[in-house]
């Protein structure tokens, strides 16, 4: 079904080119054609000039010769070189742009892999969403300065952060933050707070400095930090 729907974009992007291609034919055909009718009609107006002896039949003779070359030349002309080099680029793209399309896409594209149904995706959805006001539940039940609600704090943060919330992923870091400090989760509740306002808050920095007081000298996230602390609001 991509493929099907890969070559219906291709189609789209080709087709301007293509019409504009079959009009440039369109219009050198009826320039030969137009070119053709008026020889014809200066035979047939040079007959009738004969036949009322307007002129000589010498005169005629090398008219007519005249005429006859320049309809055969018009005939036998599809396209004239400097048509034929404007034609070219025109052609070239039609060829290239499929071959740049599939060039980009086939280096992280995986059309191998199955369709996703969208009943399946959103069973998975609503079966990740029913996990997490379980754990939720749960967590509302224990106490929030336990270890074990420390760590279910951590996953539910994780668990909001994979969806793609990062206001819902800080506020439950920050309450494991609460249960316990830990330098890199600190690191990333201070990111996902600035996430989620755009911008590295007067808060998200507090926490980024914490953080940094607290680290390793070898942690890998120190020099990330400092450069977001470069950002803060003032």
């Amino acid at each position: 079904m991509i493929w099907l729907l890969f070559a219906l974009a291709a189609l789209m992007c080709l087709l301007p080119l293509a019409v504009l291609l079959r009009r440039r034919q369109y219009q050198i055909r009826g320039r030969r054609e137009a070119a053709l009718a008026l020889y014809r009609a200066q035979l047939a107006e040079l007959a009738r000039e004969r036949a009322d002896g307007r002129i000589g039949a010498a005169e005629y003779a090398a008219a007519e010769i005249e005429v006859q070359r320049r309809l055969l030349a018009a005939a036998a002309e599809h396209e004239s070189s400097a048509e034929r080099t404007h034609r070219r680029p025109l052609l070239i793209t039609l060829a290239l742009i499929p071959l740049a399309a599939l060039a980009l896409y086939w280096p992280g594209g995986m059309p191998f892999l199955p369709a996703a149904p969208l009943a399946s995706r959103l069973a998975a959805a609503a079966k990740e969403e029913t996990l997490i006001a379980a754990l939720r539940a749960r967590l509302a039940t224990m106490d929030p300065a336990s270890p074990r609600a420390r760590q279910g704090f951590i996953l539910l943060g994780d668990a909001e952060k994979a969806r793609g919330n990062p206001a819902a992923a800080a506020e439950a870091w920050q309450r494991a933050l609460t249960a316990g400090f830990d330098p890199t989760l600190a690191a990333e509740t201070a990111e996902a707070m600035s996430e989620t306002a755009g911008r590295v808050t007067p808060e998200a920095a507090a926490l980024f400095r914490q953080a940094l007081a607290a680290a390793p000298a070898d942690a890998p996230w120190r020099e990330a930090v400092r450069q977001r602390l470069s950002l803060a609001t003032p």
